[in-house]
């Protein structure tokens, strides 16, 4: 999320506002273009998203959904993989373990690549998703104080959020234990062009926030269940916790899949915006995919 500037994400985010409509109608924009989905980790919302878009653009898709079926159990490289999917498809949307990922697909790949995901690091598309529901639940970002709760150190999401976050006049609370903070490297990365505070208390902070975005405590980044057992229950927000604590229109967030971080008895609030959250998905994936594909004209 680096490499984008706020008019190129601003971009971006209008073109994801004409896409609301586009979906909801037959659209032929991507005909004969064929999306390669490549997850090579568990992913239900992201994946389904992306194949959504493609359909709705009037595209096609073919996938791979489990690389214990692909030639990677084999033994064929990455970059070989990427190289021979890059002959069959004309945009290739992709998930995988290794944080490095995106940057070696990208010098192979002889079709546009979109990250779908990269290990702990990044997941820009979510973020492309997260700022434009963010637009339509507060009708703006600047200006905003905005809370990053629970996993900050395993959750690429909240990397991704904060990177793209620096381009806005906004204020960012990361509350998580010292265990599972923001790493170092991403808090470097903004450093002067957002204002971030670290704190350790959601409840007493909540007062402060306009928006919250929670995520969980990724079971799949520890080592043992035990040092998972540790920190799984670090936040919980309830009923109780917003309308005590929170501001009235306090809007909350979460990429899901939730765990525990957001009791249920918040769901039918009109503060929950996390299933709305996720329809932001197919807008913001086909405005790149139409994008990069260069199918898009002004």
């Amino acid at each position: 999320m680096m490499d984008y500037s706020r008019e190129e994400l601003d971009y971006i985010l209008s073109v994801a506002d004409k896409m609301v409509d586009i979906s909801k109608e037959s659209s032929d924009l991507a005909k004969g273009k064929v999306l390669g989905s490549m997850f090579f980790e568990p992913s239900t919302r992201t994946r389904l998203s992306f194949e959504t878009a493609m359909f709705r653009l009037g595209g096609n898709v073919t996938t791979v959904a489990d690389p214990m079926t692909s030639s990677a159990k084999k033994g064929e490289t990455f970059e070989d993989t990427i190289s021979t999917i890059s002959n069959y498809v004309d945009v290739i949307a992709m998930r995988h373990p290794d944080s490095d990922a995106a940057l070696r697909a990208k010098k192979v790949a002889k079709v546009p690549y979109i990250n779908g995901g990269s290990g702990t690091w990044e997941h820009p598309t979510q973020t492309m998703l997260d700022l434009h529901c963010i637009r339509y639940a507060k009708s703006k970002i600047d200006g905003l104080t905005i809370g990053l709760g629970g996993d900050l150190k395993n959750g690429r999401t909240v990397h991704s959020l904060l990177k793209a976050l620096r381009n806005y006049n906004v204020k960012v609370y990361c509350i998580a234990p010292d265990i599972l903070q923001m790493k170092e490297e991403v808090l470097e990365a903004v450093k002067g062009k957002v204002e971030v505070i670290q704190v350790s208390d959601l409840a007493e902070n909540m007062p402060n926030l306009d928006l919250v975005y929670m995520t969980r405590v990724q079971r799949e980044r520890f080592a043992t269940q035990e040092d998972y057992d540790k920190v799984k229950d670090s936040y919980v927000m309830d009923r109780q916790m917003i309308e005590e604590h929170g501001k009235k229109d306090v809007v909350i967030m979460q990429p899901l899949p939730r765990i525990n971080e957001i009791s249920t008895d918040v769901d039918d609030m009109p503060n929950a915006w996390y299933f709305r959250q996720v329809g932001h998905g197919i807008y913001a994936r086909m405005a790149i995919i139409a994008l990069v594909l260069g199918l898009w004209k002004d």
